[in-house]
């Protein structure tokens, strides 16, 4: 027999257990299904500013803070332009001057548990195998498989899909596209013994950008470091069989990374993810709703990852309550969410798809302060996206990026002190932005 319930929520995940948890102690009966058992390992370690409101609203930021590492903000490193430029969000017109670094084993955990604290049944070791839909408002039909092959049926009213990236729905209704303007995959692992920082950027994400992609190092506590290079076609193109080979091959190819890695031991084994950006053509339909990675996934440069999760959770469950109210109001409320998840996406993919470009990378090197630049990237990097008193800045970095761009072909190139000089040295014009 199925099961009822007001919204079952599959994936157990940051989007899963947020949207799960706000669901819940609104009052609604809630079902969460995770595939796996907490803790488990996940990658994807480094949060944004914008995330601690919602710790605060969930009640979790006393837990989170507790096991995590203090992160103040980024620094970019780049061996081609031999110097690292830091970022800290008080330095800009972030919201908040902090956030942190945290092993996602335990970070899941909390969210998953807070949710069963509020009131959600949580299920774990369940797959959801199958789901249907009534062509009117009504009750759906999902199953899901045991660890032991037991199967359980569901009947909710509205279903949440925050499989993360097993993308259950939007693979099975043929929604899930490929971008094809940043292939990218990655390698990564955990290990003892890199060298850190010792001069106020203990907490900081180290972003050090090499040929033809970009390593991460995340401090996490207990003297781990999460260490992970996302490459696109071209650096992968003549990897063999050895994962760990290929991965100690590009650590060698960049003097900045090797000198942190010298001493570095291996915790585990060395992963690999591929097809890493992804989106779906659309996050709502009837009686459902995309969040998370289940609706899309982009190249983590910037740890956007788990806000945009959590984020596409609070949309999400206000679309679920409005849903057992007014189907035809939830409706509009789904593509005006959807829609400003798109636009959030956008912003940052108009990034990443340049971020191996030597014009971006320039800017990045040589960050300028005219028209609200820095303040404007800063406040990106801390995740806030979409505040109206950052559209000129971000129009303005756009304008420059394009007259580098064009500028580049021709040997001019941006200074550090914001100056166009040819690339033989010949100071050509003082141009500051």
């Amino acid at each position: 027999m199925s099961v009822p319930c007001d919204i079952l929520v599959i994936g157990g995940g940051p989007a899963g257990a947020t949207a799960a948890a706000l669901l819940a102690e609104a009052g609604h009966d809630v079902v969460l299904v995770e595939k796996s058992a907490h803790p488990r390992f996940h990658i994807g370690e480094s949060l944004l500013p914008a995330n601690l409101p919602l710790f605060e609203r969930l009640g979790i930021a006393e837990r989170i803070a507790a096991i995590g590492v203090r992160k103040p903000g980024a620094e970019f490193v780049s061996d081609a332009h031999r110097r690292s430029v830091a970022y800290p969000f008080a330095a800009g017109a972030a919201r908040f001057d902090h956030s942190y670094q945290v092993p996602r084993a335990a970070f899941d955990t909390i969210l998953f548990e807070n949710a069963m604290r509020l009131g959600a049944r949580g299920f774990q070791n369940l797959r959801v195998t199958a789901a249907t839909f009534p062509k009117e408002p009504g009750r759906a039909e999902v199953t899901a498989v045991g660890a032991g092959g037991e199967t359980r049926h569901f009947a909710p009213r509205f279903v949440l899909d925050a499989s993360g990236r097993d993308t259950f729905l939007a693979s099975r209704l043929r929604l899930k596209a490929a971008d094809k303007h940043n292939n990218t995959a990655a390698i990564f692992g955990h290990f003892r013994n890199v060298a850190r920082h010792h001069d106020g950027r203990e907490g900081y994400i180290s972003i050090h950008l090499v040929e033809n992609g970009w390593f991460w190092f995340i401090p996490l506590p207990g003297g781990i470091t999460s260490v992970g290079f996302v490459g696109n076609q071209s650096a992968f193109k003549a990897r063999g069989g050895d994962i760990a080979a290929f991965f100690r091959a590009q650590i060698a190819g960049s003097p900045s990374v090797a000198a942190r890695m010298a001493d570095a031991e291996t915790l585990g084994t060395v992963m690999a993810a591929g097809n890493y950006s992804y989106s779906a053509r659309s996050a709502c339909g009837e009686g459902y709703f995309l969040i998370g990675d289940a609706f899309a996934f982009l190249d983590p440069i910037f740890s956007s990852g788990v806000f945009l999760a959590m984020r596409g959770a609070d949309a999400g469950a206000e679309v679920a309550r409005a849903w057992l109210a007014d189907p035809t109001t939830a409706r509009r409320l789904a593509r005006q969410a959807e829609a400003r998840l798109n636009a959030a996406l956008a912003r940052l993919s108009w990034l990443i798809r340049r971020i191996n470009t030597p014009a971006l990378r320039d800017m990045f090197m040589a960050p300028q302060e005219s028209f609200g630049m820095r303040a404007g990237l800063i406040a990106l990097l801390a995740g806030d996206l979409d505040l109206p008193r950052f559209h000129l800045p971000v129009l303005a970095f756009k304008t420059s990026f394009h007259l580098l761009a064009a500028l580049h072909p021709f040997g001019i190139r941006l200074q550090p002190d914001g100056s166009l000089r040819r690339a033989h040295g010949e100071k050509k014009e003082m141009v500051v932005f």
